[in-house]
């Protein structure tokens, strides 16, 4: 790399691999990143966890309102294997939608950008929300299971761009905990639904309606603060190579005025993307240099799902029962679970930076192994010891808060980090595919595992998280503070790949007019005082 020409004061310091060098930096937590990343995650990471747990308080009166609209039309009540399985679509149907939208989200972020894609994906909250509200009122189910599939679409348009967006408009230093905002906000929207479903709130047979017309809440709070907020920088520097706007975008996240330094590194990967349109999955797939990222990324995904928490949410209240909480008193108890899973994804917030991706989660998966053991033992035995129901209550707070802490979150966060500008789209696409299937097949198998091995399926989930967290222990590199070339090149050897000649064969025949774009950009920088960048 050349040495930069021009004066001392306006020369441009790379940072090394290590992330020393470079001018001193101070806080890097501004305003508008802070509202962005709140208001992005409200709108949309939120109404994910909100949707997860909202179906579970009026579950019964739900199913009063199906029989009931079933005998008014057809003179008879229905059967209970319909009405289960009336039941059973209205859950699941929610995956299915998530996957179209995970399946869709690429061709919206590259078209609209990542800020408008969680601007217009709010259409698909209210109209949802309008539908299921309404549903008692005319008497449709059909418009209560219409609702969630098209809320279903709102989450897997959500759970990639929210991830992709604040990545992007992120410093790598901080880049971690902002990504952990996606699954604390799913935490709170979890704990949501459950304190809204109360007796005392919308707990009851008139008022279940409300608790879906509350969706359309944060997606209009998002219409109206969001548009005020920057585009992704990256998107606008690197996709539509507007330069003027990334700069006054950084310079509002980053709450400075001179982000020549960050302009800089941007275009360090855009050396090596030159002219690269985005990937399609196919490609990404060929692409040998990142397919131990996208393996890491399916393994994650995958485990993320099926690690086991929707099990623990099945047994919940049976467990609850056994120790001896009465079924009135079950609803209230349950808030400790949707608490310390917030917690817990707060806690994760905070000392991700510190600690690292890779020991957050690993550790979080071998603390799962050893809590789901010993809460296949506890339930095995609880009829012999009468304090042992009790232990199981605490193996169950235990494994949500050791998911919270590392795989409840930090997927999302190291699918940002592992891919290239152009690479983006297509591996948020892969991901979400695996995640909403993974989602589908759990509400599918689950029921028969359980009544297979009855306590014994934990043991399953013990295995799963077993092989996740030995893959991770030996090929997941810390990602922690590193660029997207240092994370590549973490990568490299494994992949059998030279970064070095990797970055020549992409962009070689192009030097010379790489060289004169990149002058150009470097130029624009700090309102035209910097004369020269590095090449």
């Amino acid at each position: 790399m050349a040495e930069a020409v021009g004066p001392e004061e306006d020369t441009l310091v790379v940072r090394g691999p290590g992330g020393g060098g470079g001018r001193a930096r101070g806080s890097n937590w501004s305003g508008s990143l802070i509202v962005a990343s709140l208001t992005g995650a409200f709108g949309s990471s939120f109404l994910y966890g909100y949707n997860l747990s909202v179906v579970n308080a009026p579950a019964v009166y739900i199913k009063k309102f199906y029989n009931e609209t079933w005998e008014r039309r057809y003179g008879f009540s229905v059967d209970e294997s319909t009405l289960t399985l009336l039941w059973s679509v209205t859950v699941s149907i929610f995956a299915i939608g998530g996957l179209v939208g995970a399946i869709i989200v690429t061709p919206i972020v590259k078209f609209f950008g990542r800020k408008c894609t969680l601007l217009l994906n709010n259409v698909f909250a209210v109209t949802a929300a309008l539908l299921m509200s309404l549903s008692l009122l005319a008497g449709s189910f059909e418009m209560l299971i219409l609702g969630r599939i098209i809320m279903g679409v709102d989450a897997g348009i959500s759970l990639s761009a929210l991830p992709m967006y604040l990545s992007e408009i992120s410093p790598k230093e901080i880049r971690g905990s902002l990504g952990q905002v996606t699954a604390i906000f799913i935490c709170i929207g979890v704990f949501t639904g459950q304190v809204l479903g109360l007796p005392e709130i919308f707990g009851q047979e008139s008022r279940w309606p409300y608790l879906f017309g509350a969706i359309a809440v944060p997606a209009l709070i998002q219409v109206m603060i969001l548009p005020f907020l920057p585009e992704s920088p990256r998107y606008l520097l690197l996709e539509k190579h507007n330069t003027s706007e990334a700069e006054k975008a950084f310079q509002r996240f980053l709450g400075k005025d001179d982000v020549s330094h960050e302009i800089e590194e941007v275009l360090a990967e855009s050396r090596v993307q030159r002219n690269t349109k985005l990937v399609s999955i196919l490609q990404l797939l060929r692409t040998r240099a990142v397919r131990w990222q996208v393996a890491t990324v399916v393994v994650t995904m995958g485990c993320y799902q099926l690690c086991g928490l929707n099990a623990i949410w099945y047994y919940t209240n049976n467990i609850f029962s056994e120790a001896g909480i009465s079924h009135e008193t079950i609803p209230y108890v349950t808030l400790s679970t949707g608490a310390v899973e917030t917690l817990a994804a707060v806690f994760s917030g905070l000392v991700i930076e510190r600690l690292g991706r890779r020991p957050l989660l690993i550790g979080g998966f071998g603390l799962m192994i050893v809590f789901f053991s010993v809460l296949t033992v506890s339930l095995t035995l609880q009829n012999t010891v009468h304090w042992l129901p009790y232990l199981s209550i605490f193996c169950i707070l235990a494994i949500i808060a050791s998911f919270c802490i590392g795989p409840g979150g930090i997927p999302f966060v190291l699918t940002g980090e592992f891919f290239q500008q152009s690479q983006r789209p297509a591996a948020f696409m892969i991901a979400g595919t695996v995640n909403w299937l993974s989602n589908f097949a759990v509400g599918l198998l689950f029921p028969f595992i359980q009544a297979g091995l009855q306590t014994y399926c934990f043991l399953v989930f013990a295995a799963i998280c077993f092989a996740g967290a030995a893959y991770l222990f030996f090929v997941l590199p810390e990602t922690k503070n590193k660029t997207f070339h240092e994370i590549s090149q973490a990568f490299a050897k494994r992949n059998k790949v030279t970064i070095e000649m990797q970055e020549m064969n992409h962009y070689a025949a192009e030097r010379k007019s790489s060289a004169e774009q990149e002058s150009d950009f470097t130029s624009s920088v700090d309102n035209g005082e910097t004369k020269k960048g590095i090449v």
